[in-house]
């Protein structure tokens, strides 16, 4: 049976790790750069602009979210357990340890961190706790965190992956399970399926959608009427699309990007993280990169760091940086657009 992305790019990152930390003083390091599809491109991005590289020696970063009023970016290190915090010109600390499962870490167990962030309206970080299963919340000052949600139908869920939260306060979230050993057989699991759901803000959980395998990267539209979903599943590597009516449920699926020829030409990387702009282009993590797209998924550039990227999110001072989670760094690029 062929390795998942997990199971080939985090034993990979394992063997090269460092002590993590800031890039090199002085000039950034760059790695690199961005490809050009098509003259719309310069609309959103400089096929030039250089990719800096913020700090490195993660085993396997992922989950950036850009933490406004405070000018923080978060973002996790889902192996090692930990949330770090990187600040301009002050570089990156511990900012949450463990992230996810505190104490011994089960030998069932393939990454006790938390996973993906986002923060809902309140100021209040929201994970996806891998390790503890669970979609939870944390008080920024105190790191005190609040279990949102475990289980669905009273059964529990396989390892929260990613989260994005909408404005009336409603999470959406996706539970593949790459957080256990052996994820497909795992005797943890307690679910048959991998699902999308939403957890209203009075703690209801509805699944939305249960017949994929890897649902991961999630993203809403600016007017929260399309949910962007990825899949990091080697046979079905695509970004699908599904309309959302007033009480947030799903309509019928629509393919927005099959990245099955960039996986076939050998890049690195499969489908996982997104982020939308204000205008409505997608930014898809794939085999390759990040993919630009169009709304109705048009390929317009592909920003490389080189290696695997998995997740994103815009930020910075005036939204204009995009921040890229990516293997064992994170780095930044400045665009021509913001969220």
């Amino acid at each position: 049976m062929p390795l998942n992305r997990r199971e080939c790019l985090v034993g990979m990152a394992a063997l090269s790790v460092t002590t993590p930390g800031l890039a090199a003083a002085g000039t950034p390091r760059t790695v690199g750069g961005v490809r050009r599809f098509d003259p719309a491109l310069d609309a959103v991005i400089d096929a030039n602009a250089p990719i800096e590289v913020l700090g490195e020696g993660y085993q396997w970063a992922e989950g950036p979210v850009w933490l406004r009023k405070q000018g923080w970016l978060l973002f996790t290190d889902v192996p090692g357990n930990t949330i770090w915090r990187w600040r301009p010109g002050r570089g990156t600390d511990v900012f949450m340890r463990p992230s996810g499962l505190a104490g011994p870490v089960p030998a069932a167990f393939n990454e006790a961190g938390a996973n993906g962030l986002a923060v809902d309206s309140a100021g209040r970080l929201v994970m996806a706790d891998s390790g503890n299963r669970a979609i939870a919340s944390v008080d920024l000052a105190t790191r005190r965190k609040t279990i949102l949600a475990d289980r669905f139908a009273g059964k529990r869920f396989n390892s929260p992956n990613t989260v994005v939260v909408a404005r009336n306060g409603a999470i959406y979230f996706t539970d593949p399970p790459y957080g256990l050993k052996d994820p497909d057989r795992s005797p943890l699991r307690e679910l048959d399926f991998q699902g999308v759901y939403r957890l209203d803000p009075d703690g209801r959980v509805h699944l939305l959608e249960g017949d994929h395998r890897r649902p991961n990267g999630i993203a809403l539209s600016p007017d929260e009427r399309t949910l962007y979903l990825a899949l990091s599943d080697e046979t079905r590597p695509e970004l699908l699309a599904y309309p959302l009516d007033a009480t947030g449920r799903t309509g019928k699926v629509r393919l927005v990007h099959d990245m099955r020829a960039h996986l076939a030409a050998g890049a690195p990387g499969l489908p996982d993280g997104v982020a939308v702009d204000r205008a409505g282009r997608i930014f898809a993590t794939g085999p390759g990169g990040v993919h630009v797209l169009t709304a109705d998924g048009q390929l317009l550039g592909i920003v490389s760091t080189g290696q695997a990227i998995a997740n994103l999110c815009f930020g910075g001072r005036d939204g204009r940086t995009l921040f890229l989670a990516s293997h064992d760094m994170v780095a930044s690029v400045r665009t021509r657009t913001r969220a």
